[in-house]
């Protein structure tokens, strides 16, 4: 789920609400500044949106199987921790592959020199993901909680 809801935010914030980029803002074939530019890119935004969507419903539907099991025992700072650490690494799969291998778009395709926001996004992602495990490995997260079955028994 942290990965699908770390696209979610990087979706609506960066290309929707900021509009700070859009998937295929530095292809050089579908600038922002044009309409047909623009038509290509929320075709390709959605598309990123479908999957992050996709991510999310499959996530739910682990976390769903794993509570009908009883199989969901650590407390609520283990999910959120496991959340921020999907989303950084969200971040840090994005930020290397599009901004830096593919070069389709960048973090702020509107300014002249892009790497800065590039890499303080990388640097994002990775402080999520210390964060996050941290928080799942935290004392309080290792005290074992028993599950329906084990309460049961």
């Amino acid at each position: 789920m942290g990965l699908g809801l770390g696209g979610f935010i990087d979706g609506i914030l960066l290309h929707q609400i900021l509009q700070w980029h859009h998937m295929l803002t530095d292809t050089g074939d579908h600038p922002m500044t044009t309409v047909a530019g623009l038509e290509a890119n929320t075709l390709a935004d959605g598309f990123f949106h479908l999957a992050t969507w996709l991510l999310v419903a499959v996530g739910a539907g682990m976390l769903v199987q794993a509570w009908r099991t009883g199989s969901l025992a650590p407390p609520w700072r283990v999910h959120i921790g496991m959340l921020l650490a999907g989303w950084g690494i969200f971040n840090v799969v994005e930020g290397l592959i599009d901004h830096q291998l593919l070069g389709i778009h960048h973090v702020r395709d509107d300014l002249g020199g892009p790497i800065g926001w590039d890499l303080a996004f990388l640097a994002l992602g990775a402080i999520l993901i210390v964060v996050g495990i941290a928080m799942a490995r935290s004392p309080e997260s290792a005290a074992t909680v028993p599950t329906p079955r084990q309460r049961a028994t």
